[in-house]
């Protein structure tokens, strides 16, 4: 296919910021930002069904988001190689392949009716969207001049929350109110508990094979557009794309960012993973399921609109002043829900997607601003730190079996207060002069 207008001529590796022919680009990425927010979100219904039909602890349910999450440290730095050499646009298809595979693999759960395969399915879909953050992000940050990453990165972002904000509503229908639970397991035979699960467990393979079919038709798209951008994630200069990048930790601002991605997704995964059990609580708003579950569509809400107001604001304000006022607010609010009772328990633990709204797009283009043509490698490794969302979930649902939800809020609390710190102390390099002239990102 020829080159669209606005795509270069040049070689990949040598094009000039601004080659990208992103005025054709940036609504394809837009829906590609979508699509995978809703199949993200979909796990945080997918967690309290399988807990219910598996008989599951806590710290059991939260395994889900484990599995989910361990693939980015499984597969991000691979995939950080495999986009250096192959492009973004064919890294985005080969991540929207291995996703729709994933999703496809809950067919067999559902009908064998286990518990580890749906974890296996949740690892490979995991999966393609590591390689489709490590592809997707770094290219949106590309698509302008790199003092407006942050906000520009924030926009796209905002459509991933609207599918986050979507995505509860759908699985709540399509999975929290359709099948009966199994009430208690141990009064029924193996034989009936296990044609019971099958019978639950049906119900969720429906949703993930829809977006699967959506998934596959995104990829021949990207590949027949792939011709759209120059391939400037591939280098012409074999040693700069050789091996994982692990040299670029020595980089401050690039180890630094990637603990905080990895303390900002641990927390935002944590208070959405319980979130419709904490709402289901007696003393919180005794929510039936599907009543928590659309609940739930509002703290992704909450996000979804500041990532809009988040990606003005971020134009004119210092990144660093925004991220640690949002990671202060998102901190208070946890704590006043896991102190607190009835409504406003519930309001406030919802308001903390309000306060997350700008932090992951921001520290992700703070991290791996001014990399040039090692954005992929870098970009690999700040997706390694998205296995916080396996960690300290898991940190979560052990404190919630031990002392309970409200207290177990203190896990994520403790992430906002550090993110906030990182944040601030980036803003006082800001102010000392340390990042006067942003370096632009090479594309």
């Amino acid at each position: 296919m020829a080159a669209m207008p606005g795509a270069a001529s040049t070689p990949a590796g040598d094009e000039p910021e601004g080659s990208v022919g992103h005025h054709y680009l940036l609504p394809c990425m837009l829906a590609l930002f979508f699509t995978w927010g809703l199949a993200t979100v979909l796990v945080d219904i997918v967690t309290p069904k399988l807990k219910s039909l598996f008989d599951l602890s806590y710290t059991q349910a939260t395994l889900t988001q484990f599995c989910f999450f361990f693939a980015y440290a499984v597969i991000s730095l691979p995939a950080g190689v495999l986009v250096g050499r192959i492009g973004y646009m064919r890294g985005l298809v080969v991540g929207l392949l291995v996703m729709a595979c994933g999703c496809l693999l809950f067919a067999p759960a559902a009908r064998l009716g286990l518990f580890p395969i749906f974890l296996l399915a949740l690892f490979v879909m995991a999966s393609g969207i590591a390689i489709l953050q490590v592809a997707a992000n770094p290219l949106v940050t590309k698509l302008g001049p790199a003092a407006q990453a942050p906000s520009r990165l924030t926009l796209a972002q905002t459509f991933n929350s609207l599918g986050t904000t979507v995505g509860p509503v759908i699985g709540a229908w399509a999975i929290l109110s359709h099948v009966p639970e199994v009430k208690d397991p141990a009064s029924l035979s193996a034989e009936a508990l296990a044609s019971a699960r099958q019978a639950e467990a049906a119900v969720l393979q429906t949703p993930f094979l829809v977006i699967a079919a959506g998934l596959g038709a995104l990829a021949i798209f990207f590949w027949i557009v792939r011709s759209w951008v120059t391939e400037s994630a591939k280098s012409d200069a074999a040693t700069e794309t050789r091996g994982l990048g692990l040299d670029l930790l020595k980089r401050p601002k690039l180890a630094l960012g990637a603990l905080a991605i990895f303390l900002y997704v641990g927390a935002e995964v944590s208070i959405g993973t319980l979130m419709v059990s904490y709402l289901e609580q007696p003393h919180v708003l005794g929510a039936t399921p599907e009543h928590a579950g659309r609940l739930l569509s509002f703290y992704w809400g909450g996000a979804l609109v500041g990532r809009i107001v988040g990606s003005i604001v971020l134009r004119y304000a210092r990144a660093g002043l925004i991220l640690g006022c949002c990671a202060i607010a998102a901190g208070t609010l946890a704590t006043i829900s896991g102190l607190s009772h009835g409504t406003l328990a519930a309001v406030t633990l919802i308001a903390v997607g309000l306060a997350n709204s700008i932090m992951f797009p921001t520290i992700f283009a703070m991290a791996i601003d001014g990399l040039g043509k090692r954005t992929a490698q870098g970009a690999g490794i700040v997706c390694v730190a998205i296995v916080g969302g396996a960690v300290v979930p898991v940190v979560t649902g052990f404190l919630a079996d031990h002392v309970g939800l409200g207290l177990a809020l203190f896990a994520p609390v403790a992430c906002y207060l550090c993110i906030a710190g990182y944040a601030f102390g980036n803003l006082r390099g800001e102010l000392a002069g340390e990042r006067a002239a942003p370096k632009p990102l090479a594309a």
